[in-house]
């Protein structure tokens, strides 16, 4: 049994999943919400990504055989399709009540945001307008933890376009890896159409974007936050320099952890 929780845990993507949900609860701690707070929060984003998560992998899963991935529990057959399946659905149901523990409009938010991913899942990610689900999902997400914070009514623009390009940067950066598999499935997004070299400038171009935006929003930047934006800079040019597709992973890993750190200061001075 243990064996069988551990491949359904794997094929909820656990990475993006608890690194998603860990920003998010740090920044409903920056900007004041309370310890039920956060483990709402936690809980909301946790439900949301292992369902996308989870629905992916029932999708996908004729996809992932046919090109032969070992990493994925489903074609493996560590775990049945139609458990992840139903886990999928479950999670998805638990995501609205959760939500709604937040406030009605962070709820509404939030469901949307769980919407974006299911459509992407669903077969936005094999069209020409793949990045959208990301840019809807992840422009919103901090919108959601600031929202249900204590005196704090709307987010503000530069949060939520922050958001979109932090999102839609990593759609970029992830799909690198699978350009090759994905074409030969037939799933042709938006990188896909742009080729290799493009996608790479892009995913470089849209994490620098938004360590600006995240530095330059909420007012005259700090010299310690302009030298951040210089170093994420220089190890974004680095990484494209580099031509190496794990360097240039690394490369925007570190950045949206810059990112993720700008985005923390910057929740805090909301408060």
């Amino acid at each position: 049994m243990g064996h069988g929780l551990v491949a359904l845990a794997r094929a909820g993507h656990p990475g993006p999943t608890l690194v998603v949900t860990a920003a998010t609860v740090a920044l409903a701690a920056a900007v004041g919400r309370g310890p039920a707070a956060l483990v709402a929060v936690g809980a909301t984003q946790l439900t949301t990504f292992l369902s996308i998560g989870w629905l992916n992998d029932y999708l996908d899963a004729s996809r992932d055989a046919a090109v032969g991935r070992a990493d994925k529990p489903v074609p493996t057959g560590a775990v049945s399709r139609e458990l992840v399946g139903a886990c999928a659905v479950l999670a998805a149901l638990a995501c609205v009540p959760l939500s709604a523990l937040s406030g009605p409009v962070a709820g509404v938010l939030q469901i949307l945001v769980l919407a974006a991913g299911w459509g992407y899942d669903l077969g936005l990610k094999a069209t020409a307008i793949s990045v959208v689900p990301f840019v809807v999902a992840f422009g919103l997400l901090p919108a959601v933890v600031v929202t249900g914070a204590p005196g704090v009514p709307l987010p503000p623009l530069w949060l939520v376009v922050a958001g979109a390009l932090l999102g839609s940067g990593a759609h970029f950066a992830n799909v690198l890896h699978d350009l090759r598999d994905d074409a030969a499935t037939g799933v042709r997004g938006l990188p896909h159409r742009l080729g290799a070299p493009a996608t790479r400038a892009g995913a470089a171009v849209l994490m620098l974007v938004a360590s600006a935006v995240l530095v330059l929003g909420p007012g005259t930047p700090s010299p310690r936050e302009l030298v951040v934006v210089a170093l994420a800079a220089a190890v974004l040019a680095y990484g494209l320099a580099s031509r190496r597709r794990r360097v240039l992973a690394g490369a925007v890993q570190l950045v949206a952890l810059l990112d993720v750190a700008l985005l923390l200061v910057s929740g805090a001075a909301l408060r």
